[in-house]
């Protein structure tokens, strides 16, 4: 009776840690059935909490009753059955991991609606203009900069770092327009600055003046590219008015199958491409971003069949650049996901830690995946600027064939690419 009093002690100052409190009411039953039944340890605990999370989430069954089939094979008795099922538990979730994840045909249900935020306007001191926050000299950069115009996203992509960054509110700067007017930029430098890094550049429109202000200072500035990256098709802005030759409009594109699965609440493949043509019909440079690649059974067709569609609907003079890029997560993003629960197989995958401790898919996946693509734009090669986004120096000289030899180079050479197709060459030579 003691040892019931002490492990119940024990179970109820570690269940809180877990995600325990946030599984249906059968689940957190099961879990505290076989936790007193075999003495588990809390790391042990939350192994199979996060499990059983997992496991619903990815759509393949339910943690019950795979270790009630486990259960009825065992060999051993008390700790070493304990071991024997948490080892099984473990091959199981690797074998899950390492496949081609497969996703159903009707689709994972979706959220039924955006996490709340509201939308706010606030003046404060912090600073919009910086180094993207994954530029290293670990891994080969192209030394990009940016502008955080707004605070948190409207879109509901699974993997979507900016979900641990920004909670409650939606912040758009008071003093934009300001803070833009006091950035100092070498004149007779080329830079390449992104405003699509704290939110999506284009899903709030002109809101609060924000591209009326962004224009103008690109206008201001004509030794910059300055890039407004989407998975919107918002476009209207563009359409109805003039704007420096110095910008591109970028979109990051996927396939169906993933854009339905894990990013909900954005434009489809099909409305991203229209909004891109209908740009690149107005005369404003496009680039495209195929971040991230995703694996699952499928990909090496759904992948290429999009490039071959940017191939036949755009001529490589419109197209300023393409990225390549694989899910990369931090440990906050991954607790965020299996702490919102929404069906999503994004965390399906295996893990390897990239150059910054980040989580990844192993080198040879990648190369396997960023090969199929640029052979697949192999029309483009000479023609359109490719470039792998925060990969190490191995896997460029296995995807392309080459590596910049420094970060700077490789800034210079994208810089290079674009005065040319912008006719900047007169503004800048370097």
């Amino acid at each position: 009776m003691a040892k019931d009093i002490n492990y119940s002690e024990k179970f109820e100052s570690f269940r809180g840690k877990t995600l325990y409190e946030r599984l249906r009411p059968e689940q957190q039953a099961f879990l505290q059935q076989i936790a007193f039944h075999y003495r588990l340890t809390f790391q042990e605990f939350r192994q199979v909490v996060d499990a059983c999370r997992d496991l619903e989430m990815w759509g393949v069954g339910f943690l019950a009753d795979w270790w009630e089939e486990q259960t009825a094979t065992l060999d051993k008795q008390g700790v070493a059955a304990k071991k024997q099922l948490l080892t099984r538990l473990q091959s199981y979730l690797t074998d899950l991991r390492k496949a081609a994840k497969k996703y159903p045909e009707e689709g994972l249900q979706r959220p039924k609606k955006r996490e709340k935020s509201r939308v706010v306007t606030k003046a404060s001191e912090k600073k919009v203009f910086g180094m993207c926050p994954v530029a290293s000299p670990r891994t080969v950069c192209c030394n990009l900069r940016t502008i955080d115009v707004v605070e948190n996203c409207i879109f509901g992509c699974s993997y979507c770092t900016i979900q641990t960054f920004y909670h409650e509110e939606i912040v758009f700067d008071a003093n934009l327009g300001e803070k833009l007017r006091q950035i100092q930029l070498e004149p007779d430098r080329f830079y390449h600055i992104g405003t699509g890094q704290s939110s999506d550049s284009l899903a709030w429109g002109n809101r609060n003046g924000i591209l009326d202000d962004l224009c103008g200072f690109a206008a201001d500035h004509p030794n910059i590219l300055l890039e407004f990256k989407t998975k919107s098709n918002n476009i209207r802005y563009f359409l109805e008015n003039q704007v420096p030759p110095n910008i591109v409009c970028s979109w990051s594109l996927n396939t169906p199958t993933i854009i339905k699965n894990e990013e909900h609440f954005t434009a489809s493949l099909e409305e991203r491409i229209k909004a891109a043509r209908q740009v690149a019909d107005q005369g404003i440079r496009v680039a495209f971003h195929f971040h991230p690649m995703v694996y699952y059974s499928g990909w090496d067709e759904d992948y290429p069949r999009i490039a071959h569609q940017l191939l036949q609907l755009f001529s490589p003079e419109e197209v300023l650049f393409i990225s390549f890029g694989s899910v990369t997560l931090i440990k906050p993003v991954m607790q965020q996901i299996r702490k919102l629960g929404h069906p999503t197989k994004i965390l399906q995958m295996e893990f390897v830690k990239d150059p910054h401790g980040k989580f990844t898919y192993p080198d040879h996946l990648k190369v396997h995946m960023f090969r199929t693509m640029y052979n697949a734009f192999s029309p483009w090669h000479e023609k359109v600027f490719f470039y792998l986004c925060m990969e190490k120096a191995e896997i460029w000289m296995q995807t392309f064939g080459y590596v910049y030899e420094s970060n700077e180079q490789f800034e210079e050479a994208l810089a290079r690419s674009s005065r040319m197709k912008l006719s900047m060459e007169s503004v800048l030579s370097k």
